[in-house]
């Protein structure tokens, strides 16, 4: 058995009701190794020995509020089903520029069940994930900031003010001892594609690059569609998965029950490849991820329609993703896991400029754990994101001003870029708590400069019972 996991869903060791779980979400096809084989010996931790733990980045507590209840969640794990609910509550205020200064809050609760159908009914391999969520609140970007493209808050849209918001209902199946799983039903793609536990560990790009979670085809958590996925391990340091996934638009069918409603509009394509080098004697593991998605829905023009003589040159096409995501780990503290040590993060987003408002974001930053050293399971995080707006739309907004049409209350120019600078300090308080210190600046908000930068403070806390 190969001891190293590749996924990126950020699932812990352990099942939410505490019970010890396969640690290898996946074995490799073959005992060889790929891309790592090309590295000098001394450098290639992986001719030796392999990672034991999942990649897991710790980014809620650890343990849980109500210990009592554990003996009650053990027996239930044992009959096949698990559960765990979560609390997130983020507040957030704009202490200088922007438009306005001010305080926004927003939570999210979110009940999680999993039915082991081995357990359950002798069905091998078979699992049935569902997820339900409850979100209110405002979002400081909109109310206080002044963009619209950007979230600084992690858990506020898509969902709306519903009181029960049906996120996943999907089943999974593993096969061939092991070494491949198919998962279908409803979910989203960033559980799986174009995600990670470190970029979740930020509140603007968990849990996804903005870039790709603002087109519409690109179903982001907590917005669920029909599709499926197969995920296989072809060696030891390299993973596959590829998907088809339905396309409807974002705001299309807030609730997540009413499926009949929804406006299927074309058939998101994704494949993602991935390889995990674990590095030198202090056997440092990293993850780097190239992806790809054409969605085949056909966009109009980002250009727009005015002036109306710009209707002869515009047409519609399809979209094209493609994103790169590297992270490594630098130095290794220790802890709880393998995984646990500092890291450092980059990556870049591009989309067909054609269709897309934004075009690229490029990131970069690191994580570390243990900064303080008696604290060795709090987290300290800096990422610093650029992102641009493509051409296509800001020559279409010179237009438009040109021929004297607004550009309406949300755009006060042409837009062009945004940055934004986050930093935060996750403190594992007490078990099952975490209180998350978080510190914001955003530079060019409404990607024109027209509005005065914007520096936030806020604060996150997520409790699991």
């Amino acid at each position: 058995m190969v001891n190293a996991d590749l996924s990126h869903a950020g699932a812990p060791a352990t099942a939410p009701g505490g019970a010890l779980r396969h640690k290898v979400e996946l074995d490799a096809m073959s005992d060889h190794e790929a891309v790592s084989w090309l590295l000098p010996s001394e450098v290639d931790a992986q001719r030796q020995t392999d990672l034991a733990d999942p990649y897991y980045v710790p980014v809620a507590g650890g343990g849980h509020m109500l210990p009592q209840i554990m003996p009650f969640r053990e027996r239930l794990q044992k009959k096949g089903f698990a559960f765990s609910f979560t609390y997130k509550g983020e507040a957030m205020a704009n202490i200088n520029g922007g438009i306005r200064r001010g305080m926004d809050y927003v939570h999210e609760l979110t009940l999680q069940m999993n039915f082991d159908l081995e357990k359950m009914a002798g069905l091998k391999g078979w699992t049935v994930h569902t997820l339900l969520m409850n979100r209110a609140g405002r979002e400081v970007s909109h109310d206080r900031v002044g963009d619209y493209y950007v979230n600084l808050m992690e858990v506020y849209g898509l969902s709306g003010h519903v009181v029960a918001h049906l996120v996943d209902f999907y089943a999974e199946k593993k096969f061939l001892d092991n070494r491949m799983d198919i998962t279908f039903g409803r979910m989203s793609l960033t559980h799986v594609f174009a995600t990670s536990p470190l970029i979740c560990s930020f509140m603007v790009t968990c849990s996804a690059p903005v870039a790709l979670k603002v087109d519409p085809g690109f179903a982001v958590y907590p917005k669920a569609t029909w599709g499926s996925r197969i995920r296989f391990r072809p060696t030891r340091d390299t993973s596959i998965q590829l998907g088809a996934y339905s396309v409807s638009p974002l705001a299309a069918g807030p609730s997540g029950w009413a499926w009949a409603s929804e406006d299927a509009t074309g058939l998101m394509l994704p494949i993602e490849f991935t390889w995990q080098p674990y590095l030198t004697r202090d056997k440092l593991p990293g993850h780097y991820v190239f992806g790809y998605a054409h969605d085949t829905t056909r966009y109009p023009d980002i250009i727009g329609t005015k002036p109306a003589s710009l209707l002869a040159h515009s047409r519609s096409a399809p979209m094209d993703m493609f994103w790169f995501e590297g992270d490594q780990m630098v130095y290794r503290k220790g802890g709880a896991s393998q995984m646990a040590g500092g890291y450092l993060m980059a990556g870049y987003i591009h989309n067909t400029p054609h269709v897309s408002s934004i075009s690229d974001q490029a990131y970069g930053g690191l994580a570390f754990n243990g900064v303080i050293p008696t604290r060795d399971k709090d987290r300290l995080g800096i990422l610093y994101s650029w992102y641009h707006v493509s051409h296509r739309k800001e020559l279409g907004q010179m237009y438009a001003l040109a021929a004297g049409y607004s550009l309406g209350a949300q755009v006060l120019a042409p837009q062009t870029d945004s940055h934004v600078i986050e930093a935060y300090y996750a403190i594992d308080a007490v078990p099952g708590i975490l209180v998350q210190p978080e510190f914001q600046y955003m530079i060019r908000p409404n990607e024109n400069g027209r509005t005065p930068d914007a520096a936030l403070v806020g604060l996150k806390v997520i409790g699991s019972l």
